[in-house]
């Protein structure tokens, strides 16, 4: 995946889980994904066996796999929600030199008093609390405490950059829950196969994790109409997929004229890439 997304010395990652079930069987999985183009795509993924939470002992597992794709300065940052605290885990990723931001629970203590206690002290007309080289689960980190427009207590700490970069940096992890629905619900239909052997699923995420770089790749090609508030009206994703599929449709139609135009949109997309990669 990395050599089909170069232009980066330093990428952001997010870390998160994604979990469907079919009767009485659980399909849940831990994935790490790579932010490129403002696009998170699938890099490593840990099916777990059981539902609900991940434990410290599997997340370290999987950013251990990384340490073996890449250094530690390659990592910019690793964006977490509130799944993904606890001080044996913080402290590990201190230790090894990767950058967390991570959201924390209400009750976590930071120097001493649990988050909620901090925001009782936010005054009239105040947006948000800063609090720099707080201590968080035995580390010093900078912490934000805010609330969301719904009135949501919102809290993320950073073990680096500074506090007021805090919120603007954590927006990214919103990227992962887009790949989320792109591989389920609002494209490759990952639920609908009722496939649960995790052997199985592992093989069918790994194509999927193909098709939907292949399907970023062309998306970037396409015109898209962009709306009042900036935001482009498809997804690349999206455009990708139709792109592909009604090109494909056109295969079956018309034959070989159809299929070198492919080959051509193909071509097109290796473009994007500053060494060539074969598909």
């Amino acid at each position: 995946m990395l050599k089909l997304l170069p232009e980066a010395w330093k990428r952001e990652f997010i870390l998160d889980r994604t979990h469907w079930k079919l009767g009485q069987s659980d399909v849940n999985a831990l994935m790490l994904a790579v932010l490129w183009r403002g696009v998170a795509i699938p890099l490593l993924f840990e099916l777990l066996p059981h539902g609900g939470s991940s434990s410290t002992e599997i997340r370290l597992t999987l950013m251990n796999d990384v340490l073996c794709l890449l250094s530690c300065q390659e990592i910019a940052v690793l964006y977490a929600d509130r799944e993904f605290i606890g001080q044996d885990w913080i402290s590990e990723l201190s230790r090894t030199g990767i950058p967390l931001y991570v959201r924390l629970r209400q009750d976590t203590f930071i120097d001493g008093s649990p988050a909620r206690d901090w925001l009782q002290s936010l005054q009239p007309g105040m947006k948000g609390i800063l609090v720099d080289q707080a201590e968080v689960y035995g580390q010093p980190m900078n912490v934000v405490l805010t609330y969301t427009r719904d009135g949501e207590v919102l809290v993320i700490a950073s073990t680096s950059g500074s506090a007021s970069r805090i919120l603007s940096g954590y927006r990214q992890r919103f990227r992962i829950e887009c790949l989320f629905r792109a591989l389920k619900s609002k494209g490759f239909k990952l639920e609908s196969t009722h496939m649960t052997l995790h052997v199985i699923v592992e093989r069918l995420l790994c194509l999927l994790t193909l098709a939907y770089v292949w399907c970023v790749l062309v998306g970037l090609l396409q015109t898209c109409t962009v709306k009042v508030h900036g935001r482009r009206a498809w997804s690349v994703v999206t455009l990708g997929l139709r792109t592909l599929v009604r090109t494909f449709a056109r295969i079956h139609e018309r034959g070989e004229a159809e299929a070198l135009q492919l080959i051509g949109l193909l071509k097109s997309s290796q473009t994007l890439n500053s060494e060539s990669v074969g598909y």
